[in-house]
Protein backbone atom coordinates (compact mmCIF):
# COMPACT_ATOMS: atom_id res chain seq x y z
CA UNK A 1 0.00 0.00 0.00
CA UNK A 2 1.74 3.10 -1.34
CA UNK A 3 1.55 6.07 1.35
CA UNK A 4 0.48 9.43 0.68
CA UNK A 5 1.42 12.61 2.65
CA UNK A 6 -1.32 15.35 2.51
CA UNK A 7 0.00 18.42 3.73
CA UNK A 8 -2.70 20.43 4.99
CA UNK A 9 -6.13 18.87 6.64
CA UNK A 10 -8.65 21.99 6.87
CA UNK A 11 -12.08 21.39 5.45
CA UNK A 12 -11.07 21.28 2.00
CA UNK A 13 -8.05 19.10 2.38
CA UNK A 14 -10.68 16.85 4.18
CA UNK A 15 -12.08 15.59 0.86
CA UNK A 16 -8.20 14.80 -0.45
CA UNK A 17 -7.78 12.74 2.09
CA UNK A 18 -10.67 10.63 2.35
CA UNK A 19 -10.51 10.42 -1.49
CA UNK A 20 -7.02 8.86 -0.98
CA UNK A 21 -8.24 6.71 1.19
CA UNK A 22 -10.89 5.33 -0.91
CA UNK A 23 -8.66 3.91 -3.25
CA UNK A 24 -6.73 1.91 -1.52
CA UNK A 25 -3.92 4.53 -0.05
CA UNK A 26 -1.96 4.78 2.94
CA UNK A 27 -2.91 8.35 4.29
CA UNK A 28 -0.90 10.87 6.00
CA UNK A 29 -1.68 14.12 6.91
CA UNK A 30 -0.13 17.21 8.61
CA UNK A 31 -2.06 20.45 10.22
CA UNK A 32 -0.88 22.82 12.85
CA UNK A 33 -4.44 22.96 14.09
CA UNK A 34 -4.92 19.64 16.47
CA UNK A 35 -8.49 19.55 15.73
CA UNK A 36 -8.00 19.77 11.83
CA UNK A 37 -11.00 17.92 10.44
CA UNK A 38 -9.06 16.01 8.07
CA UNK A 39 -7.53 14.37 10.41
CA UNK A 40 -10.49 12.16 11.70
CA UNK A 41 -10.22 10.67 8.19
CA UNK A 42 -5.93 9.84 7.67
CA UNK A 43 -4.64 6.67 8.74
CA UNK A 44 -1.76 8.47 10.39
CA UNK A 45 -1.87 12.46 11.26
CA UNK A 46 0.90 15.12 12.88
CA UNK A 47 0.50 18.54 14.34
CA UNK A 48 2.83 20.61 12.41
CA UNK A 49 2.80 24.13 11.00
CA UNK A 50 2.72 23.20 6.92
CA UNK A 51 5.05 25.97 6.18
CA UNK A 52 7.65 24.24 8.72
CA UNK A 53 9.38 22.50 5.70
CA UNK A 54 12.08 20.73 7.77
CA UNK A 55 9.71 19.63 10.36
CA UNK A 56 6.84 18.30 7.91
CA UNK A 57 10.33 16.63 6.07
CA UNK A 58 11.06 14.82 9.40
CA UNK A 59 7.92 13.69 9.86
CA UNK A 60 7.88 12.22 6.04
CA UNK A 61 11.21 10.55 6.78
CA UNK A 62 9.99 8.90 9.79
CA UNK A 63 7.12 7.64 7.82
CA UNK A 64 9.00 6.94 4.58
CA UNK A 65 6.22 8.12 2.69
CA UNK A 66 5.55 7.25 -1.25
CA UNK A 67 4.34 10.54 -2.58
CA UNK A 68 3.66 13.87 -1.22
CA UNK A 69 0.94 16.56 -2.39
CA UNK A 70 -1.20 19.61 -0.94
CA UNK A 71 -4.42 21.21 -2.11
CA UNK A 72 -6.74 24.10 -2.08
CA UNK A 73 -4.06 26.11 0.17
CA UNK A 74 -1.19 27.67 -1.28
CA UNK A 75 0.73 27.54 2.03
CA UNK A 76 1.54 23.90 1.95
CA UNK A 77 3.27 24.32 -1.56
CA UNK A 78 6.39 24.96 -1.24
CA UNK A 79 6.69 22.55 2.08
CA UNK A 80 5.26 19.73 -0.62
CA UNK A 81 7.94 20.48 -3.28
CA UNK A 82 10.73 20.71 -0.38
CA UNK A 83 9.76 17.10 0.51
CA UNK A 84 9.68 15.90 -2.82
CA UNK A 85 12.59 17.44 -3.47
CA UNK A 86 14.78 16.24 -0.12
CA UNK A 87 13.36 12.27 -0.64
CA UNK A 88 13.70 12.28 -4.54
CA UNK A 89 9.62 11.68 -4.85
CA UNK A 90 7.60 13.63 -7.70
CA UNK A 91 6.45 16.87 -7.44
CA UNK A 92 6.92 20.35 -8.36
CA UNK A 93 10.18 21.52 -8.81
CA UNK A 94 11.16 23.69 -5.80
CA UNK A 95 12.51 26.61 -7.57
CA UNK A 96 9.18 26.62 -9.54
CA UNK A 97 7.51 26.50 -6.18
CA UNK A 98 9.42 29.45 -4.88
CA UNK A 99 8.97 31.22 -8.17
CA UNK A 100 5.20 30.95 -7.57
CA UNK A 101 5.20 31.99 -4.39
CA UNK A 102 5.78 35.52 -5.48
CA UNK A 103 3.20 36.99 -7.22
CA UNK A 104 5.18 39.96 -8.79
CA UNK A 105 8.09 37.07 -10.32
CA UNK A 106 5.08 35.28 -11.74
CA UNK A 107 3.87 38.74 -13.18
CA UNK A 108 7.31 39.17 -14.70
CA UNK A 109 7.81 35.44 -16.16
CA UNK A 110 4.23 35.91 -17.74
CA UNK A 111 5.09 39.32 -19.49
CA UNK A 112 8.24 38.19 -20.57
CA UNK A 113 6.81 35.16 -22.69
CA UNK A 114 3.80 37.18 -23.58
CA UNK A 115 1.37 34.55 -22.22
CA UNK A 116 -1.61 36.98 -21.45
CA UNK A 117 -2.85 40.86 -22.12
CA UNK A 118 -1.59 42.51 -19.00
CA UNK A 119 1.85 44.79 -18.65
CA UNK A 120 2.09 47.12 -15.54
CA UNK A 121 3.63 45.66 -12.61
CA UNK A 122 5.60 46.62 -9.74
CA UNK A 123 6.73 44.85 -6.05
CA UNK A 124 6.73 46.49 -2.82
CA UNK A 125 8.36 46.39 0.51
CA UNK A 126 8.82 47.91 3.62
CA UNK A 127 11.83 49.51 2.02
CA UNK A 128 10.10 50.80 -1.39
CA UNK A 129 9.81 54.72 -1.81
CA UNK A 130 5.78 54.02 -2.32
CA UNK A 131 5.76 57.95 -2.97
CA UNK A 132 8.44 57.53 -5.83
CA UNK A 133 6.64 54.44 -7.25
CA UNK A 134 3.25 56.50 -6.93
CA UNK A 135 4.71 58.37 -9.96
CA UNK A 136 4.92 55.47 -12.12
CA UNK A 137 1.46 54.68 -11.58
CA UNK A 138 -1.63 55.07 -13.85
CA UNK A 139 -4.80 54.49 -11.50
CA UNK A 140 -6.64 52.48 -10.48
CA UNK A 141 -4.06 49.63 -9.23
CA UNK A 142 -4.79 46.15 -7.94
CA UNK A 143 -2.68 45.96 -4.27
CA UNK A 144 -2.07 42.11 -3.19
CA UNK A 145 0.19 40.24 -1.43
CA UNK A 146 3.64 38.64 -3.07
CA UNK A 147 2.40 35.63 -1.84
CA UNK A 148 -0.21 34.51 0.71
CA UNK A 149 -3.75 32.60 0.42
CA UNK A 150 -7.48 33.63 0.30
CA UNK A 151 -7.52 36.75 -0.86
CA UNK A 152 -6.43 38.49 2.24
CA UNK A 153 -4.73 41.72 1.62
CA UNK A 154 -5.78 42.16 -1.53
CA UNK A 155 -7.68 45.67 -2.65
CA UNK A 156 -8.08 47.90 -5.62
CA UNK A 157 -6.85 51.43 -5.05
CA UNK A 158 -8.47 54.45 -6.83
CA UNK A 159 -5.83 57.25 -5.89
CA UNK A 160 -2.50 57.86 -4.15
CA UNK A 161 -4.18 58.69 -0.97
CA UNK A 162 -5.04 55.16 -0.80
CA UNK A 163 -1.33 53.81 -1.28
CA UNK A 164 0.14 53.49 1.35
CA UNK A 165 -3.01 51.93 3.62
CA UNK A 166 -3.11 49.01 0.95
CA UNK A 167 0.77 48.23 0.48
CA UNK A 168 0.39 47.91 4.30
CA UNK A 169 -2.59 45.64 4.57
CA UNK A 170 -1.10 43.63 1.54
CA UNK A 171 2.46 43.50 3.20
CA UNK A 172 1.05 42.48 6.70
CA UNK A 173 -0.41 39.68 4.68
CA UNK A 174 2.18 38.45 3.15
CA UNK A 175 4.73 35.90 4.87
CA UNK A 176 7.62 37.94 3.25
CA UNK A 177 5.92 41.25 3.75
CA UNK A 178 5.73 42.36 -0.13
CA UNK A 179 3.44 43.45 -2.05
CA UNK A 180 2.85 43.61 -6.26
CA UNK A 181 0.67 46.66 -7.64
CA UNK A 182 -0.93 45.93 -11.07
CA UNK A 183 -3.11 47.34 -13.37
CA UNK A 184 -6.72 47.46 -11.84
CA UNK A 185 -8.71 45.44 -14.50
CA UNK A 186 -12.15 46.07 -15.56
CA UNK A 187 -13.40 42.19 -16.26
CA UNK A 188 -15.11 39.40 -15.56
CA UNK A 189 -13.32 36.93 -13.34
CA UNK A 190 -13.20 32.83 -14.63
CA UNK A 191 -11.03 30.27 -13.00
CA UNK A 192 -9.18 27.51 -14.64
CA UNK A 193 -7.84 24.22 -13.34
CA UNK A 194 -5.45 22.21 -15.16
CA UNK A 195 -3.28 18.93 -14.48
CA UNK A 196 0.52 18.27 -15.62
CA UNK A 197 0.77 14.57 -15.82
CA UNK A 198 3.80 13.06 -17.95
CA UNK A 199 5.00 16.02 -19.39
CA UNK A 200 1.52 16.98 -20.48
CA UNK A 201 -0.33 19.96 -19.69
CA UNK A 202 -4.74 19.35 -19.61
CA UNK A 203 -6.76 22.10 -18.61
CA UNK A 204 -9.80 20.48 -17.02
CA UNK A 205 -12.03 23.34 -17.45
CA UNK A 206 -12.82 26.95 -17.02
CA UNK A 207 -15.14 28.02 -14.52
CA UNK A 208 -17.12 31.24 -14.23
CA UNK A 209 -16.92 32.98 -10.95
CA UNK A 210 -18.30 35.44 -8.78
CA UNK A 211 -16.54 37.42 -6.61
CA UNK A 212 -17.64 39.98 -3.44
CA UNK A 213 -17.73 43.35 -4.44
CA UNK A 214 -14.30 45.92 -3.60
CA UNK A 215 -12.50 46.97 -1.32
CA UNK A 216 -12.43 42.91 -0.70
CA UNK A 217 -12.09 40.15 -3.78
CA UNK A 218 -12.97 36.89 -2.60
CA UNK A 219 -15.04 34.21 -4.47
CA UNK A 220 -18.53 33.84 -4.02
CA UNK A 221 -19.33 31.07 -6.10
CA UNK A 222 -18.44 28.81 -9.81
CA UNK A 223 -19.85 27.55 -12.32
CA UNK A 224 -19.67 25.37 -15.52
CA UNK A 225 -19.84 25.52 -18.16
CA UNK A 226 -19.26 29.43 -18.49
CA UNK A 227 -21.01 32.35 -20.75
CA UNK A 228 -18.09 33.14 -22.74
CA UNK A 229 -17.99 32.87 -26.08
CA UNK A 230 -16.25 29.75 -27.75
CA UNK A 231 -13.25 31.37 -29.54
CA UNK A 232 -12.48 33.56 -25.95
CA UNK A 233 -12.74 30.25 -24.10
CA UNK A 234 -10.39 28.72 -26.48
CA UNK A 235 -7.59 31.51 -25.84
CA UNK A 236 -7.89 31.36 -21.74
CA UNK A 237 -6.86 27.37 -22.67
CA UNK A 238 -4.15 28.55 -24.27
CA UNK A 239 -2.95 31.29 -22.31
CA UNK A 240 -3.46 28.98 -19.42
CA UNK A 241 -1.22 26.23 -21.32
CA UNK A 242 1.30 28.99 -22.29
CA UNK A 243 1.22 30.57 -18.56
CA UNK A 244 2.15 27.01 -17.25
CA UNK A 245 5.22 26.15 -19.75
CA UNK A 246 6.65 29.88 -19.20
CA UNK A 247 6.50 29.23 -15.37
CA UNK A 248 8.53 25.74 -15.85
CA UNK A 249 5.37 23.69 -13.82
CA UNK A 250 6.47 20.37 -14.16
CA UNK A 251 3.39 18.36 -12.65
CA UNK A 252 0.93 18.53 -10.55
CA UNK A 253 -2.82 20.32 -9.88
CA UNK A 254 -2.39 24.15 -11.55
CA UNK A 255 -5.33 26.59 -10.15
CA UNK A 256 -5.41 29.88 -12.12
CA UNK A 257 -7.41 32.95 -11.70
CA UNK A 258 -7.96 35.35 -14.96
CA UNK A 259 -9.60 38.71 -15.53
CA UNK A 260 -11.93 38.65 -19.20
CA UNK A 261 -12.47 41.80 -20.45
CA UNK A 262 -15.58 42.14 -22.37
CA UNK A 263 -13.50 43.28 -25.78
CA UNK A 264 -12.26 39.29 -24.74
CA UNK A 265 -9.03 40.66 -23.27
CA UNK A 266 -7.24 38.13 -20.91
CA UNK A 267 -5.51 39.14 -17.89
CA UNK A 268 -3.77 36.26 -15.45
CA UNK A 269 -4.06 37.78 -11.60
CA UNK A 270 -3.17 34.52 -9.49
CA UNK A 271 -1.71 31.09 -10.18
CA UNK A 272 -1.47 28.67 -7.48
CA UNK A 273 0.34 25.29 -8.17
CA UNK A 274 -2.16 23.02 -6.29
CA UNK A 275 -5.49 22.15 -6.86
CA UNK A 276 -8.26 25.18 -6.40
CA UNK A 277 -10.47 25.21 -3.22
CA UNK A 278 -14.13 25.85 -2.60
CA UNK A 279 -15.31 22.38 -3.99
CA UNK A 280 -12.99 22.89 -7.20
CA UNK A 281 -12.24 18.80 -7.37
CA UNK A 282 -14.52 17.39 -5.15
CA UNK A 283 -17.74 18.38 -7.27
CA UNK A 284 -17.18 21.17 -9.77
CA UNK A 285 -14.85 19.34 -12.08
CA UNK A 286 -15.83 16.12 -11.74
CA UNK A 287 -19.29 17.38 -12.06
CA UNK A 288 -18.80 19.75 -15.16
CA UNK A 289 -16.02 17.60 -17.13
CA UNK A 290 -16.99 14.03 -16.32
CA UNK A 291 -13.37 13.75 -15.10
CA UNK A 292 -12.15 12.64 -11.83
CA UNK A 293 -10.01 15.57 -10.59
CA UNK A 294 -8.97 14.26 -7.14
CA UNK A 295 -8.18 10.58 -8.02
CA UNK A 296 -6.57 11.67 -11.21
CA UNK A 297 -4.29 14.00 -9.15
CA UNK A 298 -3.59 11.42 -6.34
CA UNK A 299 -2.69 8.91 -8.58
CA UNK A 300 -0.76 11.53 -10.91
CA UNK A 301 1.15 12.09 -7.27
CA UNK A 302 1.67 8.70 -6.59
CA UNK A 303 3.40 8.13 -10.14
CA UNK A 304 0.52 5.45 -10.81
CA UNK A 305 -1.68 6.08 -14.57
CA UNK A 306 -3.71 9.11 -15.27
CA UNK A 307 -7.22 9.08 -17.39
CA UNK A 308 -8.41 12.69 -18.08
CA UNK A 309 -10.99 11.79 -20.76
CA UNK A 310 -14.07 13.83 -20.17
CA UNK A 311 -17.31 11.66 -19.88
CA UNK A 312 -21.02 12.36 -18.54
CA UNK A 313 -21.50 15.45 -17.48
CA UNK A 314 -23.82 18.52 -16.54
CA UNK A 315 -24.00 21.84 -15.72
CA UNK A 316 -22.59 22.54 -12.18
CA UNK A 317 -23.05 25.39 -9.70
CA UNK A 318 -21.70 27.01 -6.32
CA UNK A 319 -22.16 29.14 -3.51
CA UNK A 320 -20.39 30.01 -0.94
CA UNK A 321 -22.29 30.20 2.78
CA UNK A 322 -20.98 34.24 3.53
CA UNK A 323 -22.40 35.71 5.70
CA UNK A 324 -22.14 38.77 8.25
CA UNK A 325 -20.69 39.08 11.79
CA UNK A 326 -22.50 37.03 14.36
CA UNK A 327 -23.26 34.15 15.88
CA UNK A 328 -25.51 31.07 15.00
CA UNK A 329 -28.91 31.02 16.43
CA UNK A 330 -30.21 27.85 15.16
CA UNK A 331 -29.34 25.50 11.83
CA UNK A 332 -31.93 24.79 8.79
CA UNK A 333 -32.68 21.81 8.37
CA UNK A 334 -29.73 20.85 5.56
CA UNK A 335 -31.19 17.87 4.72
CA UNK A 336 -34.60 18.39 3.61
CA UNK A 337 -33.08 21.50 1.69
CA UNK A 338 -31.09 19.15 -0.06
CA UNK A 339 -33.73 16.66 -1.24
CA UNK A 340 -36.76 19.68 -2.09
CA UNK A 341 -34.24 21.68 -4.52
CA UNK A 342 -31.47 18.57 -5.24
CA UNK A 343 -28.72 20.53 -4.40
CA UNK A 344 -25.58 19.33 -1.80
CA UNK A 345 -24.44 21.20 0.82
CA UNK A 346 -21.18 21.43 2.58
CA UNK A 347 -20.79 23.16 6.12
CA UNK A 348 -19.18 23.21 9.10
CA UNK A 349 -21.43 25.38 10.92
CA UNK A 350 -23.14 24.76 14.83
CA UNK A 351 -24.98 26.64 16.84
CA UNK A 352 -23.37 29.29 19.12
CA UNK A 353 -20.47 29.55 16.47
CA UNK A 354 -19.06 33.03 15.66
CA UNK A 355 -19.09 33.77 11.90
CA UNK A 356 -16.64 36.97 10.85
CA UNK A 357 -18.43 38.90 8.34
CA UNK A 358 -17.33 37.60 5.01
CA UNK A 359 -14.28 39.20 3.78
CA UNK A 360 -12.14 36.38 2.38
CA UNK A 361 -12.42 32.39 1.75
CA UNK A 362 -11.09 31.61 5.07
CA UNK A 363 -14.56 33.16 6.63
CA UNK A 364 -16.44 31.08 4.41
CA UNK A 365 -18.52 28.54 6.24
CA UNK A 366 -19.66 26.41 3.15
CA UNK A 367 -20.82 25.88 0.39
CA UNK A 368 -24.09 24.55 -1.20
CA UNK A 369 -23.10 22.73 -4.90
CA UNK A 370 -26.47 22.88 -7.53
CA UNK A 371 -26.56 20.68 -10.97
CA UNK A 372 -28.93 20.72 -13.58
CA UNK A 373 -29.62 20.10 -17.54
CA UNK A 374 -28.76 23.89 -18.08
CA UNK A 375 -26.09 26.47 -16.15
CA UNK A 376 -29.28 28.97 -15.29
CA UNK A 377 -30.97 26.17 -13.28
CA UNK A 378 -28.12 25.22 -11.35
CA UNK A 379 -27.51 29.00 -10.45
CA UNK A 380 -31.07 29.83 -9.51
CA UNK A 381 -31.13 26.82 -7.30
CA UNK A 382 -27.88 27.42 -5.62
CA UNK A 383 -29.01 30.80 -4.96
CA UNK A 384 -32.58 29.89 -3.79
CA UNK A 385 -31.01 27.48 -1.27
CA UNK A 386 -28.62 30.11 -0.31
CA UNK A 387 -31.17 32.68 0.47
CA UNK A 388 -33.37 30.00 2.91
CA UNK A 389 -30.02 29.42 4.87
CA UNK A 390 -29.49 32.94 5.76
CA UNK A 391 -32.56 33.53 6.21
CA UNK A 392 -32.61 30.53 8.95
CA UNK A 393 -29.45 30.89 11.07
CA UNK A 394 -29.74 34.13 12.91
CA UNK A 395 -26.81 35.37 13.01
CA UNK A 396 -26.68 38.76 15.30
CA UNK A 397 -23.88 40.65 16.28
Amino acid sequence: MKKILIIGAGFLQSFVIQKAKSMGYETLAVDADPNAVGFRYADKHAVINIVDEEACLAYAQKENIDSVLTAATDYGVLTAAYIAQKMHLGGLDYEVAKLIKNKYKVRKRLFEANVDDTQQAYEADKNTDLNALCKKLSFPVMVKPCDGSGSRGASRVDDVSQFAEACKNAMAASITHRAEIETFIVGREYGAESLVANGKVTVLGIMRKWMTNPPYYAELGHAIPTDLPKEVEQRAVQCVESAIKALGINVGSVNIDMLITNEGSIHIIDIGARMGGNMIGPCIIPYGTGIDYMANMIRNAVGDAVDLTPAAQCAVATRLLAFGDGVVKRLPDFEKLEQEHGVEIYHHLEVGQQVNEYHTNLDGCGYVVARADDIETAIQNAEAVLKQIEKTIFTTG
